[in-house]
């Protein structure tokens, strides 16, 4: 149960990382407001997986698996550049999450 809050947790705070983008520095509306909305769920999702979930191992993955998230969205829809360098250390933020999964007493 905790592990599907978490990645509900993170699919709304990758929708609100978009949302943020696309609101223009809160210049455009309805961007603006489905950034509360999706952070706000995130959050509270996020709340209830730490129920199930240690919360370093929680918080790391809600963060590490949104940014290596957030860098793909960045490149095939926003068409950011991406490089070796970058690369290279979004592979050491997923060794990381990895890591610290397997360091949690659950495993």
């Amino acid at each position: 149960m905790g592990w599907w809050l978490l990645f509900l947790a993170i699919l709304f705070e990758l929708s609100g990382t978009i949302s943020m983008k696309l609101s223009n520095g809160f210049t455009n509306l309805w961007p603006s407001l489905f950034l509360l909305v999706f952070y706000g769920l995130s959050f509270f999702l996020l709340s209830h997986a730490l129920k199930y979930i240690e919360m370093s191992v929680a918080y790391a993955t809600w963060s590490g698996v949104g940014i290596v998230a957030i860098a793909l969205v960045a490149y095939f829809y926003f068409h950011e550049p991406f490089n070796v360098t970058k690369v290279m250390w979004i592979l050491i933020i997923v060794i990381g999450i990895i890591g610290l999964n397997m360091s949690s007493k659950a495993h």
